[in-house]
C-alpha cells in the first residue's frame, strides 16, 4: 500500500473518530431502565426502614416505662399512676405515637400503650408490668412489651391479664426484643 494513502486513511480515521465522540439513544435508554429497575427495587426497601426508625420510638418508650414502673414499685410499694411520677421524660405525645397508661394502675398490674399516628405503615406496642403473686417469684415483678405483628392487622393487641400468672407473655400480637 502506498505509504501517502496510509497516511490519509488514517487521517480520515481519526478526524471521524473525533466527530462520533458521545452516546448512542439506545446506551441512553438502556442505562434510564437500569436505573429505573433499581430504584424500583430499592424504594420498598427505603421506606421499610423509615417505617422502622418510627416505630423505635414505640418500642423504646414502651421498654422505658416498664422498667420505670418496675423501679417505682420496687420503692414505692405501688405503681406510678401517670408518667410525670416516674420522672423519664416520656411526653404522652410523641412524634409518631400517643403514650397513656390504661386502666389507672392496680396494686398488682400497670399497663402502658404506644398508639401509632400513622396507622398504615407503623405498628401499635403496648407494655405491662405485673407482681407475681405465687411460687418462688411472689412478690417480684415480670415485664413484657408486645408489639402488632402487622399495622393494622387488628389482631388484638394486648398482654397476660393475670397477675398470678408468672410467666409475662403477650396475649395478642408478638413479644418486642
Amino acid at each position: 500500500m502506498n505509504a501517502n494513502f496510509k497516511a490519509k486513511f488514517l487521517q480520515h480515521l481519526s478526524s471521524n473518530k473525533a466527530d462520533n465522540e458521545g452516546f448512542t439513544l439506545i446506551e441512553l435508554l438502556v442505562v434510564i431502565i437500569i436505573i429505573g429497575i433499581l430504584a424500583a427495587i430499592a424504594l420498598p426497601s427505603f421506606l421499610n426502614q423509615a417505617a422502622k426508625a418510627r416505630q423505635a420510638e414505640g418500642k423504646n418508650n414502651v421498654g422505658a416505662v416498664n422498667r420505670s414502673q418496675q423501679s417505682f414499685r420496687l420503692e414505692n410499694d405501688a405503681f406510678a399512676t401517670d408518667f410525670a411520677q416516674l420522672k423519664i421524660g416520656i411526653p404522652t405525645q410523641g412524634n409518631n405515637y400517643t403514650f397513656a397508661m390504661t386502666p389507672t394502675p392496680t396494686a398488682l398490674r400497670a399497663d402502658v400503650v404506644a398508639t401509632a399516628a400513622d396507622q398504615q405503615s407503623v405498628r401499635d406496642y403496648m407494655g405491662s408490668v405485673i407482681v407475681i403473686e405465687g411460687g418462688d417469684a411472689a412478690g417480684q415483678t415480670a415485664a413484657v412489651s408486645c408489639g402488632e405483628e402487622e399495622p393494622v392487622d387488628g389482631n388484638g393487641l394486648g398482654t397476660v391479664p393475670d397477675a398470678a400468672d408468672p410467666a409475662a407473655r403477650c396475649t395478642g400480637g408478638v413479644p418486642v426484643e
